[in-house]
């Protein structure tokens, strides 16, 4: 009687144990500051994962650049101090390079083009990501971004000189830009502000609600009228902790996530046009840009120097541009 009582006391000391080892807490990072919607949407959905899988799949999300920028955020992925992060697609670069396919210059002219594109593409750059050990949860729409300076831009000509920044550690960033013989300032995000206070940079170009929310609007007095690169993010964590999920509990990440995320989009659409409008009440002027025949030709010749060098492979081009005719030419949302 004793031995079976000790046995049954085993046995459930060790179904205990697995309840325990099942149950993990995954720690991502953003430089996003907390208190925006796109943040309280998120905690609001980490909460959802941990109730939906009774505890064993929690999120600990740490805002506002705490565990440093996006680099910073991958090197701590890298050795598992950190197990993923909501980044700028950019920083991912070196992982899969074609996934700056979208942030081509001058290419996207509505969001309908966004939405059709991304719907025939954003599986090709989920699946080069998987390949180097990144796993894409979801992609964050930033939106399209404009150019705020502190002279006036109407033309290519104008360009010349202005120091303008770009994310540091984006090497496809700097090579666009010194296309239009700008002169790149590669820095943290969370420098951007100091170096226009300091007038390090004069030009930055971000979407207007990032542009707005981090007060760069501040410190410039002109805005280009022409959406010149379409940004986005992605939620991404390193494979091999997302692989301790289990599938069932991944179904149930997956649906939370992508309902999440397809909320915060549309509400970022909304955002980015409220702020476009706050941005000129302030004082800020809008400049109608000129000659718009040849910002798209150094446009379309910065493509062809990315190519050139390797940045990005013609493949991905090729199938991003034909996509982009087809929508262009009439076809069906969602025909091959």
């Amino acid at each position: 009687m004793i031995n079976k009582s000790i046995l049954a006391i085993g046995l459930f000391a060790c179904l205990l144990h697995v309840d325990v080892a099942l149950a993990a807490t995954y720690k991502i990072a953003t430089i996003s500051p907390d208190g925006l919607s796109g943040m309280k949407k998120l905690r609001a959905g980490v909460k959802q994962i941990a109730d939906q899988t009774d505890g064993r799949v929690k999120f600990k999300i740490y805002p506002g650049g705490v565990q440093g920028d996006d680099q910073t955020v991958l090197r701590k992925m890298r050795i598992g101090q950190l197990h993923g992060g909501a980044l700028a697609a950019g920083s991912l670069t070196r992982f899969y390079p074609d996934l700056q396919i979208y942030n081509l210059p001058l290419q996207f002219q509505s969001y309908e083009e966004v939405d059709y594109i991304r719907q025939k593409m954003d599986t090709m750059i989920v699946d080069g990501l998987a390949e180097a050990g990144i796993v894409s949860l979801a992609f964050s729409e930033t939106g399209f971004a404009y150019l705020l300076s502190q002279e006036p831009v109407r033309t290519v000509a104008d360009l010349k000189g202005l120091k303008a920044w770009i994310p540091d550690n984006d090497p496809i960033a700097a090579e666009l830009i010194k296309a239009f013989d700008v002169s790149p300032i590669p820095l943290g995000i969370t420098d951007v502000l100091a170096g226009l206070q300091t007038g390090l940079i004069d030009a930055v170009m971000a979407p207007p609600s990032v542009a707005l929310a981090l007060q760069w609007h501040n410190h410039v007095s002109y805005m280009s009228d022409l959406p010149m690169v379409y940004i986005y993010s992605m939620l991404a964590m390193d494979s091999k902790a997302y692989k301790r999920i289990s599938d069932e509990d991944k179904l149930i990440v997956s649906s939370v996530v992508d309902s999440m995320f397809l909320e915060m989009e549309a509400e970022i659409r909304v955002d980015n046009d409220k702020a476009y409008q706050a941005i000129k009440s302030v004082g800020i002027e809008s400049i109608e840009v000129e000659n718009l025949d040849e910002w798209q030709a150094v446009a379309d010749a910065s493509i062809q120097k990315l190519i050139t060098s390797g940045e990005i492979t013609p493949e991905a081009v090729r199938l991003y541009l034909a996509n982009l005719q087809k929508y262009r030419n009439g076809s069906p949302a969602g025909s091959d």
